[in-house]
């Protein structure tokens, strides 16, 4: 059976300021696509997602949404941003952060709905007995948790994740992307991480980002692509579900 996508970037170009990031990106997500994202700092990772948001318009090029296969105007995209981003001394509970999230068209003119989806997310993220708590009390992994429940409230199709795992300890990003794999059999993923270990052990294709995009269907990374982004000769192995950064010998600056 045929992939049918969901998002579309046809020759995508895009920046700031009269400066070029993003330039001729081809990028395709389909239904219930796991895709990784990676590239350097500077690269053009947030501006793509910026792009797909909605938050950056296109100099050139075209974006597409897609729904059962047809052209749509807009889709149900849920956001989860960096956890550090997050001023947590704001005087906001779990319940209303996760509310935050539900759809605005729905939010005032459905409450009961509103409340009702709510609640079914905080059940599924174990969350219930937190929700009048508020987040400036949470630990990493809670507030993880509560940001993902925010993004996943309204049903989207696409979630993006940005650096979901930055701040957050080992264990606690192994139930994360426990979590995240659940989620991918209802909604398509699109996972920024500079966390290559996370990226080949979890996703199935990756997209590598610098200024161009390079797709990689398999979730294998070309060790040439490797040596020219990061400087190093790295190789990447995986035995099992523990994948591995290996650096070969080479010589550092001093």
């Amino acid at each position: 059976m045929n992939k049918r996508p969901v998002i579309q970037l046809l020759k995508v170009h895009a920046g700031y300021d009269g400066k070029t990031v993003l330039r001729d990106v081809h990028l395709t997500i389909y239904e219930n696509d796991f895709l990784g994202v990676i590239g350097p700092n500077g690269g053009g990772k947030t501006t793509l997602v910026r792009v797909i948001l909605g938050l950056e318009k296109p100099t050139q090029g075209e974006l597409f949404f897609y729904r059962d296969g047809k052209p749509v105007k807009n889709l149900r995209i849920g956001y989860l941003p960096q956890s550090g981003k997050i001023d947590r001394n704001f005087p906001i509970s779990v319940y209303d952060t996760v509310l935050s999230g539900y759809k605005k068209e729905s939010l005032f003119s459905n409450q009961k709905a509103s409340h009702s989806a709510v609640q079914r997310i905080l059940e599924r993220m174990e969350l219930s007995d937190l929700s009048s708590r508020p987040i400036g009390a949470l630990s990493g992994g809670q507030l993880q948790r509560v940001l993902l429940s925010r993004a996943l409230v309204s049903s989207p199709e696409v979630l993006i994740l940005d650096e979901p795992d930055t701040y957050i300890d080992r264990k606690t990003k192994t139930g994360l992307y426990q979590l995240l794999e659940e989620v991918n059999k209802e909604t398509a993923i699109v996972l920024v991480s500079h966390d290559l270990g996370a990226i080949l052990q979890n996703v199935r294709s990756i997209a590598c980002v610098d200024e161009t995009l390079h797709y990689h269907p398999q979730a294998e990374i070309p060790e040439e692509w490797l040596d020219e982004e990061t400087g190093c000769p790295i190789d990447l192995i995986g035995h099992g579900h523990h994948p591995h950064r290996i650096l070969k010998h080479h010589a550092t600056d001093e």
